[in-house]
């Protein structure tokens, strides 16, 4: 891939006949707005009637000849096919449109590459359009069909030069891994530290553009990029958070998902993706007036299942219902009512107009005292160390003398890895009820 793709672009959306109208024009604005975000000149964006895909072309005979007429026509340097294409699809599509061919997953690596500012997140995005550029290698470089010649008198013709290169890529994908090894194993060594610190950790998902980082800022006070446009923010960001009753938690951002996410995408970020897995909370982050909030939150929980994440695999999650503000009154009677009545915990909010944080904060409040602990424990004076690391740690709800002596049974509850953590601490303290 090149650093710019071209600037006059056609966008083509093979359309079947079971496809919904409404999903196919929703698609259709989604991946003409990740275009535009590559800065793009969208001549037109269209969808393609297609009964039966065809092996060579995707697209019929029909089609293929009108939308090559139409790139002449227009002067197109660039033709993004909605769709996934093979090599032999995507080269045969060159070459009788004499233009760029890009299928949906190089869209949206092109515009990962575009958004990564860390190493970890260029490391990640490497990664993945090596995986998909090392088949497409014939596709890009015809002269490495050459062969180059071996060393010596009895040498034999040597590899091609094709070979050569996917061979290098091959090299560098093992590299990258490694790297990425060491970024996760190094976020691994973070995670047990924030365990060690007993505080929740609680990460806000969903749909690429649906408010997350605006959330996330004023939350944590942070400045995290947050622009309406796909994909601002690649990289993960973690801050502490005082909730109102004084309870702390760890707060994570994370990239935004999107209707068929890549699976390379999906592999390369997985060292990223696993604060995801490993939250005690998830908050799934909803464009509550888009038309379409449904099927992107389906989208998004079909890349947590990927994952091993979400309520399929037992982990907590509640909704924020972001950009209310963005309905007519009406609506935003319907949607509250709605959400008093939705199978998964949900409250609509908007963080750009900071309405509705305070509730958002009680069902968080909530959600993680429903999987909380209560610890009763019998102290005396010398045992002020463990009082001071249940208030720090936990939420204390009762504390009264019980005798003479300065004797005191404390109530408190704690999330379960800080009761484990109370009790690896304190082993010697008497707990007389623990639940």
């Amino acid at each position: 891939m090149t650093d710019r793709i071209g600037d006059r672009a056609l966008l083509v959306l093979p359309v079947f006949p079971e496809d919904i109208p409404a999903e196919t024009r929703s698609r259709l604005e989604e991946t003409a707005g990740l275009a535009e975000a590559l800065e793009l000149d969208l001549v037109s964006a269209f969808e393609a009637p297609l009964r039966k895909p065809s092996a060579a072309t995707l697209l019929g005979r029909g089609k293929v000849d009108e939308i090559g007429e139409m790139a002449e026509d227009e002067n197109v340097g660039l033709v993004i096919v909605d769709a996934h294409l093979s090599p032999g699809q995507q080269r045969t599509l060159e070459r009788a449109w004499k233009a760029k061919v890009i299928d949906r997953t190089c869209l949206i690596l092109e515009i990962f590459g575009l958004r990564a500012r860390t190493r970890e997140g260029s490391l990640q995005v490497e990664l993945a359009r090596l995986a998909y550029e090392r088949s497409r290698l014939v596709r890009t470089w015809t002269h490495l069909e050459r062969q180059r010649g071996g060393q010596g008198f009895i040498a034999g013709p040597g590899e091609t030069q094709i070979e050569t290169d996917r061979r290098l890529l091959s090299e560098r994908i093992i590299k990258l891994r490694k790297e990425l090894e060491e970024v996760r194993r190094t976020r691994g060594l973070h995670r047990d530290s924030r365990r060690r610190s007993a505080y929740p950790v609680v990460s806000l998902v969903g749909y690429t553009n649906a408010g997350k980082s605006t959330l996330f800022n004023y939350l944590t006070g942070e400045s995290v990029l947050a622009k309406d446009m796909p994909f601002a923010t690649l990289d993960t960001t973690l801050r502490v958070v005082d909730l109102p009753h004084g309870r702390r938690i760890i707060l994570s951002d994370t990239v935004g998902f999107i209707t068929d996410l890549p699976p390379d995408l999906v592999a390369a970020f997985r060292a990223t993706l696993e604060e995801i897995k490993e939250a005690d909370l998830l908050i799934h982050v909803r464009d509550i007036s888009s038309p379409h909030t449904d099927e992107q939150a389906e989208d998004v929980m079909e890349v947590l299942a990927t994952l091993e994440a979400g309520t399929e695999s037992g982990q907590a999650i509640m909704e924020a219902w972001n950009k209310a503000d963005l309905l007519d009154e009406e609506d935003q009677r319907f949607i509250k009512a709605r959400a008093a009545g939705a199978d998964i915990p949900s409250v609509p909010i908007s963080a750009e107009k900071r309405e509705n944080i305070d509730a958002l904060l009680e069902l968080i409040e909530e959600m993680l005292a429903r999987q909380a602990h209560e610890i009763e424990i019998v102290a005396g004076p010398h045992d002020s160390a463990a009082r001071a690391w249940l208030f720090q740690h936990g939420e204390v709800l009762d504390e009264g003398v019980t005798g003479e002596g300065g004797i005191t049974r404390l109530t408190a509850r704690l999330d379960p890895a800080a009761a484990g953590q109370f009790r690896q601490k304190f082993p010697d303290l008497e707990i007389t009820r623990l639940n």
